[in-house]
């Protein structure tokens, strides 16, 4: 183990970790983005603009990614093995076509947690032949609140499990 995964996570109960398909919100969008530049808190989000997101198609290296039932089974078998194997708390899971939503407990660093369920996610569609790509099928980066107060738990276990949507097969 390495000594810098290790995070005084102290206080923290858990972490609402979110990520996006590849190209299926691109900046520019109607329902607002942040790029590298908005990305600081009380930041507005980029407005919307068609040309930006026409331009924003044009670099894709595939079609945008959808998760039809075959893959949405895959990717939240290889997150609960993955919380499984590092001893991580799983405390809701929610694979939609184009979003998962996770709450997790972990003594490392969201970042680190957030960059082990895509990379396994990812690992796991490959050896299904789900995913021939070189590049990952996640939108770069990924959504890390931190949770403090059980009611914060609470609220966003309920968010990831019945505020989705309807249920998927």
């Amino acid at each position: 183990m390495n000594p810098h995964d290790e995070f005084n996570t102290d206080g923290v109960l858990a972490y609402l970790i979110s990520f996006r398909c590849y190209g299926t919100w691109l900046h520019g969008d109607p329902r607002g983005s942040m790029d590298r530049i908005h990305n600081r808190y009380g930041a507005p989000k980029i407005q919307p603009n068609p040309q930006r997101v026409k331009y924003e198609k044009s670099l894709l290296k595939s079609p945008p990614v959808r998760l039809n039932t075959e893959r949405r089974h895959i990717v939240e078998h290889a997150i609960r093995e993955t919380c499984r194997i590092r001893k991580w708390n799983l405390r809701a899971i929610n694979v939609r076509t184009n979003h998962v939503q996770t709450v997790v407990t972990s003594r490392k660093k969201p970042e680190l947690v957030l960059n082990a369920l895509k990379a396994n996610a990812t690992h796991e569609l490959r050896e299904a032949g789900c995913w021939r790509y070189d590049h990952s099928p996640w939108a770069d980066g990924g959504s890390k609140i931190w949770l403090w107060s059980q009611t914060d738990l609470s609220n966003a276990i309920d968010y990831v499990l019945y505020e989705q949507g309807d249920p998927l097969p």
